[in-house]
């Protein structure tokens, strides 16, 4: 593992989540508040990308079958989805956000 930097901070607002890649890893990189959060970004219930998904009072919601997640802990919150999702550490370093994948 390694601290890859994956985005500048001005690229995401409250609320915001996108797809970035980290080395291999497809990650799903958020903002809550002045803090960010990362997870793989492709559901564990069925393919889909999560950074297409709906996020809000802390969870990221699946565009595919609706499954929600943690962004902070990766637990799924509810069916179809039975699988957490990886998450990774993220440290902001200036205006550099950086994963530890």
């Amino acid at each position: 593992m390694a601290w890859i930097k994956v985005a500048n901070a001005d690229q995401l607002q409250n609320g915001d989540v996108i797809g970035v890649h980290a080395g291999q890893a497809h990650i799903a990189l958020y903002r809550d508040d002045d803090s960010y959060f990362a997870t793989d970004n492709v559901c564990t219930h069925q393919y889909a990308l999560l950074s297409d998904g709906y996020m809000e009072d802390g969870c990221i919601e699946c565009p595919l079958h609706q499954a929600t997640f943690d962004i902070r802990t990766g637990k799924a919150q509810c069916a179809p989805a039975t699988k957490d999702l990886v998450t990774y550490p993220v440290k902001v370093e200036g205006d550099d956000v950086l994963v530890d994948a």
